[in-house]
């Protein structure tokens, strides 16, 4: 599916199935997105965040320098074509400060003197618009594995306080508890705690964890947070938490 679908049709489709990349210090792997156009930079965050990573976003070229400064990233997707400046130029300063992690390009133009400027500049790859997450993710990937930013990691436990969720076997355990729950609860706990600390829409959970094909049933996603409230945080300090106007957010007991 190409990214121009993806932005008519709200879906994603992240890579799955592989090794967890974490950073070297154990870390989440943390990405900077760069792209002047909010959905499709919120597509490719999403599809990124749920591989796990930290991702923080910038709109133009100055705010791509102050972020990479400040977030420290793993990794930059950079668009080619940004409102006050090219990514060429980003990904000259950044290298002038002697910043070295690898960088992916988006760029609408695919001719040989395009490439070869990209990676003159510095770059390491690059993915030409339209295109599809799934390939964005598994170049992002291998960029970071022969960088050695990152590595792969067997565990894959996510945790977020004292809850644990085991992808592998699909346990869920609260401080030891085994915590039974359906396909759909194991799918829209495991899109939470990727997200732990975030806010999401319930459009967002509806993409991700019903893909938009829910019966008509509007009410379907307060349903099934109920559902896993019921399980998770009954008898114990809340972990699930509605934000008004906005959705719902995931986070450690206080």
């Amino acid at each position: 599916m190409t990214i121009s679908a993806q932005l008519s049709t709200g879906k994603a489709t992240p890579g799955s199935g592989m090794q967890p990349l974490r950073g070297l210090d154990g870390r989440p792997v943390r990405v900077l997105v760069v792209d002047d156009e909010p959905s499709l930079a919120e597509l490719v965050s999403m599809a990124l965040r749920y591989e796990g990573w930290e991702i923080r976003t910038a709109a133009d070229g100055a705010a791509a320098i102050i972020a990479a400064r400040e977030f420290r990233p793993d990794a930059i997707v950079l668009d080619v074509m940004l409102p006050d400046t090219d990514g060429m130029d980003v990904l000259r300063r950044l290298r002038s400060d002697g910043d070295h992690m690898p960088v992916l390009f988006l760029t609408a133009r695919d001719s040989v003197e395009d490439r070869i400027a990209g990676l003159t500049a510095g770059g390491d790859d690059y993915v030409t618009k339209p295109f599809s997450l799934e390939e964005l993710v598994l170049r992002l990937r291998a960029l970071l594995r022969r960088s050695k930013t990152a590595v792969e990691t067997d565990s894959p436990v996510l945790a977020v306080g004292d809850l644990t969720l085991d992808e592998d076997s699909r346990e869920v355990h609260r401080a030891g508890e085994l915590i039974p729950l359906t396909a759909t609860e194991f799918e829209l706990l495991r899109f939470l705690m990727r997200n732990a600390k975030r806010v999401l829409s319930k459009a967002q959970i509806l993409d991700r964890v019903w893909n938009y094909d829910f019966g008509g049933q509007a009410n379907i996603v307060e349903l099934y947070i109920s559902y896993l409230r019921k399980k998770i945080d009954s008898g114990r300090e809340p972990m699930i938490h509605t934000m008004r106007g906005f959705g719902y957010v995931l986070k450690p007991a206080d």
